[in-house]
């Protein structure tokens, strides 16, 4: 069996830990099924996707549908020979894009993943949208390449109440289209050896779509909301420290809020995502903009607060039985120390600890039961 898995990639370190998580259940559930992953250009290359032990795959895209046609010249013994499958012997897809399809990004990626999702089908082959955020559809296109996706498509899980609405909105109430939280709650952490948690206990996850996904007075008020956020920790002497969780920008901006705030926090950029997720689990609390980073953080029971740029934010901390702990980047300063002190009060903290801890219990188990459906397809 050739199992494909799209929408992930090396560079954004929630995805990243997306296809860990995608590989780590293929590779338990059918250890003998071959996995390969589009060469995408710049987020996925060669040798990240080789030392994961994935197949290569030889397609082209022409306006956003695979087009695979070329391979064929080569001599089936030599594909073998490297390690090369074709599109068109790709047995399962399993799409984990995490938030790809929605009027928010224009309805060119809805429209494109529709026409590659029919040439897919051609093939036979089994489509799995795996747990993710849909939506907002107000865009007539986005509408019609939505309702064919649908249409298409084995199984389509939306990771929140939110995003099926958006889509039964459309389509109506289906088999194919259930509810399942975002997967990576099942993901190990690793701490890093060289991890110092008495130096770090208090992490900080900038994002750059921040500052490009919101309005003008939010973008604006994002930098100096993170630096009153870290002004205020250091004060407290909890030490604040900032994870990266996404490139140049993301790293750009920790060494802003590092320098508003005085300059004297430590900046990590891990490359693991396992580590990353080690690193959030081994602290006091999280502040974020990053959904995966508040994810392993919520997912391993750690009090978090988060400012976020669409519905899943707000739905994630709904999930986990902490609504409260969303927080605007307009807030004034007797707001951010009220809630910040919410989470570094050593009382407060171990009683939020408790009830995320047991959301988090609940959050798993549905995605053990998403997995056990798709793999029942599967086979």
């Amino acid at each position: 069996m050739l199992i494909e898995v799209q929408g992930t990639g090396f560079v954004n370190k929630g995805a990243e830990l997306m296809l860990h998580s995608v590989l780590e259940k293929i590779r338990a559930e059918l250890p003998e099924a071959e996995v390969i992953m589009d060469p995408s250009w710049g987020s996925a290359p060669y040798l990240k996707r080789a030392c994961l032990g994935l197949y290569q795959k030889v397609a082209l895209k022409y306006r956003g549908v695979q087009w695979g046609r070329f391979g064929k010249v080569i001599p089936k013994r030599i594909r073998q020979m490297y390690g090369l499958k074709l599109d068109s012997e790709v047995d399962v897809i399993l799409d984990a894009a995490g938030f790809a399809y929605s009027d928010q990004h224009g309805p060119g990626v809805t429209q494109n993943m529709a026409a590659t999702v029919k040439h897919w089908k051609k093939n036979n082959t089994k489509i799995i949208f795996l747990p993710q955020a849909f939506g907002p559809f107000v865009n007539e296109k986005s509408k019609k390449a939505i309702r064919s996706i649908v249409e298409h498509a084995d199984l389509l899980f939306a990771r929140d109440k939110v995003s099926y609405d958006y889509l039964t909105e459309l389509v109506g109430v289906r088999e194919n289209v259930r509810i399942s939280p975002d997967f990576t709650n099942l993901v190990e952490g690793v701490l890093p050896e060289e991890f110092d948690r008495k130096a770090n206990r208090f992490c900080i996850i900038p994002n750059k779509r921040m500052l490009s996904q919101v309005g003008d007075e939010d973008r604006g008020r994002y930098v100096p909301f993170l630096i009153e956020c870290a002004k205020y920790l250091n004060q407290k002497g909890v030490k604040p420290f900032i994870l990266i969780h996404e490139g140049e920008a993301d790293l750009r901006l920790g060494q802003e809020v590092a320098r508003g705030a005085g300059g004297n926090m430590n900046i990590i950029r891990e490359e693991d995502p396992l580590k990353i997720k080690g690193i959030i689990g081994a602290c006091d609390g999280v502040i974020g903009s990053r959904f995966h980073g508040l994810v392993s953080a919520l997912s391993q029971g750690i009090p978090a607060l988060a400012t976020g740029w669409s519905h899943k934010y707000e739905m994630l901390f709904q999930d986990y039985g902490f609504p409260e702990g969303m927080i605007s980047v307009q807030s004034d300063r007797d707001e951010i120390q009220k809630k910040i002190s919410m989470l570094i009060s050593e009382e407060e903290n171990s009683s939020l600890r408790e009830k995320i801890s047991s959301a988090a219990i609940l959050q798993k188990q549905a995605a053990i039961r998403m997995w056990e459906d798709v793999f029942s397809l599967i086979k």
